[in-house]
């Protein structure tokens, strides 16, 4: 297995007895690897499992130990989806995603098998960077597909807490993924290879790691500061919770009461942090426009909007007059929470369940942007973190700061919540902009552009942060190049794993 022969590469490096358990241990790692517990160096040890376990695998064998891999991690990751609904929306997910991850990592087999072959010097740098596209590849097809797809399992999001966040701020999350996996799809190439025999051989794993480790954060430019107040009302918001009439707003107006004499420029409430809507219910308007003036500050609030025939998840910003002129509509409902995306034929599957969903929500087009006297503020509402063109969008509109609203009553006391919080912190190192965190139950932060926590609130707490929070201006590379990188990315691994596939099949 040193520079061995065609034959010996396309033989599996492990047999399929051992690599079954060693890509579901894979998979329990990654899972350590995020929040709560956000052991940040376990995702590499991870990947140096389970890449070799997919070297000489056929089309069969790599669907099984990237299935197994895929469900060991999904049903620890998203084990929360289970906290009030039961098992069968978690086993559905989780078996969901596993039977993407087993079909969209058996590239990266075909890779190992095809590469060496078609162009025998590439084993030791371009078949490492052709993994790691296809490994991103995989990350942002699940991330898209079905029904908009589950980015929440990206190996990027992981490095909240370690030293290589930065990364994200010149390449962004994907490109961070991508540099991860050459990282160790290199290192195993130096293993296999010996290339501690040939010094040469080791200058580009030694270059990505160093990229990894001593890339600062990209520098963006303070434009002055914000004094906002963040209300975590502790009310009763969750799906199944006994609520009484108006019982979440209360909850609300009474943390908010502790910053009365305060000098406040924005006052922001989580998502669901209104019962009704006040564009309807003339009770709610009157309410939120007495809380505003008390304060003198707009308040950006959040509740289920009608429309004609439509439901839309809005934030608001509400003003003095009693009015709200700029709102935002959430982009990604979330299917089987929010709507239900071919609902007969679910309901026919499971009618109990399907049938607890009302209300269809409709995605959003207006802008995740709102201007308070002059800042630029971006936002995004609760899932909508994970998705990069929603992030992207509000930056390049002009905000300074980034709020991020968030109802996560429904999943107390498990993970969900720091996984979430995790992808804020992300954000905030990826783009260069302090951020506010609110949610209806906890944890609620104020985050700074490098990552680190100004203040917090504990979960199932309610109270009230106010802080004078930094404005940034200027956009990262990871804001202004994301996109360009992960199109190279969608291009090249495809390209190359095609062009082994030919050249493999003339040398044959």
């Amino acid at each position: 297995m040193s520079d061995g022969t065609t034959d010996a590469r396309a033989r599996p490096l492990i047999p399929l007895w051992l690599a079954v358990p060693m890509a579901g241990v894979a998979g329990i790692l990654i899972n350590l690897s995020f929040p709560s517990v956000a052991a940040w160096p376990l995702v590499f040890v991870a990947l140096a499992i389970l890449l070799p376990t997919l070297i000489g695998r056929r089309v069969g064998g790599a669907m099984l130990v990237s299935g197994v891999y895929g469900l060991a991690l999904f049903s620890l990751l998203v084990s929360w989806t289970a906290r009030y609904l039961g098992p069968i929306p978690w086993a559905a997910l989780s078996a969901l995603e596993a039977a993407l991850t087993a079909v969209s990592l058996v590239p990266i087999t075909l890779a190992y098998r095809w590469l060496p072959r078609a162009w025998p010097r590439s084993q030791a740098v371009v078949l490492p960077f052709t993994v790691a596209a296809l490994w991103t590849l995989h990350e942002l097809f699940l991330g898209n597909w079905p029904y908009g797809g589950f980015p929440w399992a990206r190996l990027g999001m992981t490095q909240a807490e370690g030293p290589f966040a930065p990364v994200s701020s010149w390449v962004g999350v994907s490109g961070l993924t991508f540099l991860m996996v050459a990282a160790v799809a290199l290192l195993v190439e130096v293993v296999r290879m010996r290339s501690w025999r040939h010094p040469v051989r080791l200058i580009a794993p030694a270059l990505t790691v160093l990229v990894l480790v001593f890339t600062p954060l990209f520098p963006t430019t303070e434009s002055g500061s914000m004094r906002i107040a963040a209300v975590q009302g502790n009310g009763t918001t969750g799906y199944f919770d006994d609520r009484e009439p108006y019982g979440v707003i209360t909850a609300q107006k009474a943390a908010t009461d502790a910053l009365q004499g305060e000098d406040v420029d924005l006052i922001v409430w989580p998502e669901g942090g209104v019962d009704y809507d006040p564009f309807q219910d003339a009770a709610t308007a009157r309410r939120l426009t007495r809380i505003v003036n008390s304060l003198d500050a707009p308040l950006l609030a959040n509740t289920a909007t009608q429309r004609g025939d439509e439901y839309f998840n809005t934030s608001f910003l509400w003003t003095a007059d009693g009015t709200a002129a700029q709102f935002h509509d959430k982009r990604h409902p979330v299917p089987f929470g929010e709507y239900v995306p071919d609902r007969e034929f679910y309901y026919a599957i499971a009618p109990d369940l399907i049938g607890l969903i009302g209300r269809e929500y409709t995605p959003g087009t207006n802008p995740p942007f709102i201007d308070v006297d002059g800042v630029g503020v971006g936002l995004a509402i609760c899932f909508d973190v994970i998705y990069d063109e929603v992030i992207r969008e509000g930056i390049t509109a002009g905000a300074e700061v980034l709020v991020f609203q968030t109802n996560n009553a429904d999943f107390r006391r498990t993970d969900e919540n720091l996984q979430q919080l995790a992808f804020a912190r992300m954000r905030a190192i990826e783009t260069g902009r302090s951020v506010v965190n609110v949610s209806t139950v906890g944890t609620s932060q104020i985050i700074r552009p490098d990552g680190s926590t100004v203040s917090s609130l504990d979960a199932d707490e309610a109270g009230a942060l106010l802080e004078d929070v930094e404005l940034r201006s200027g956009l990262t590379a990871g804001v202004l190049l994301g996109p360009w990188i992960q199109l190279g990315i969608l291009i090249s691994g495809p390209v190359l794993l095609l062009g082994a596939a030919l050249g493999a099949r003339r040398r044959r």
